[in-house]
């Protein structure tokens, strides 16, 4: 996975899963801009990698100007958008559907829906001017499956795998791949912001019991989630568009209960 000469884009760039996305590529080789609506983890993510090698820039994904400008940005300072990491999300608030909140609902699908479509649309011209470029929108395991109490992050997630599908067909014959991630449950601030929400007084126990339901018995690492998306951007995976890899840990593939091999 060579990225020298190429020019990466992030979004949700200051931390988690985006944060090791962008340092992944400039260990790679690659030019990035990190963009993220906390500019002062933007900028603490590409001072990191270091001056002349990484911009940063503080945009709100649902805002079109400020997606338009995220793009100005990048092409101002490096010429091109090789790769996008369609990553900024949000996971709102943990209530059943019966309970919740229109205003909170909303948030979740703007960021998550409507802030994926919109760079989508501002980038793809890009790429498809250039003939080239790969895209990798995160979704989730919550695109794929139903979790309880979470009825506008899952709506969300399933919006981001058939918003990869329609534009993978779309570019691929221009020469553009576009696929997602589906990261499971992974050691960041999303992960254990819900794990607060579902037991304010008990955050470990919901840890612990996450945990057992998934058959490596542990989070993954946004390192891991990370690796899969300079994969799906890197030549290795030149036939591969249309497509959702599941970074979970088994948590999709066994139910929980299996334990040492055994159903229980």
């Amino acid at each position: 996975m060579d990225f020298n000469g190429k020019v990466a884009v992030v979004t949700g760039g200051g931390n988690g899963i985006g944060r090791a996305t962008c340092l992944g590529f400039a260990r790679l080789g690659a030019k990035v801009v990190v963009v993220d609506r906390d500019a002062d983890g933007a900028a603490a993510v590409a001072a990191e990698i270091g001056r002349g090698n990484a911009i940063a820039c503080t945009a709100d994904v649902t805002r079109a100007a400020d997606v338009e400008a995220y793009v100005k940005a990048a092409l101002d300072a490096f010429g091109a958008i090789d790769c996008f990491h369609n990553n900024a999300g949000i996971e709102g608030r943990v209530a059943p559907t019966a309970e919740h909140a229109e205003a909170d609902f909303d948030a979740v699908i703007g960021v998550n829906v409507k802030g994926v479509f919109l760079g989508l649309r501002h980038v793809l011209p890009v790429m498809i001017r250039q003939g080239h470029g790969s895209v990798v929108n995160t979704a989730s395991i919550a695109g794929l499956v139903g979790t309880p109490g979470m009825p506008a992050y899952v709506a969300s997630k399933h919006a981001v795998i058939g918003l990869t599908k329609v534009a993978a067909g779309e570019v691929g014959p221009l020469g553009i791949r576009v696929n997602a991630v589906c990261p499971g449950p992974i050691d960041t601030r999303m992960i254990h912001e819900i794990e607060r929400q579902v037991s304010p007084n008990n955050p470990e126990g919901v840890e612990e019991r996450y945990s057992a339901g998934i058959p490596l018995r542990r989070y993954g690492t946004a390192e891991e989630v990370a690796n899969v998306v300079l994969f799906l951007c890197s030549d290795l995976a030149a036939n591969v568009t249309g497509a959702q890899y599941v970074v979970d840990g088994g948590r999709t593939a066994a139910p929980a209960g299996v334990s040492q091999g055994r159903v229980t």
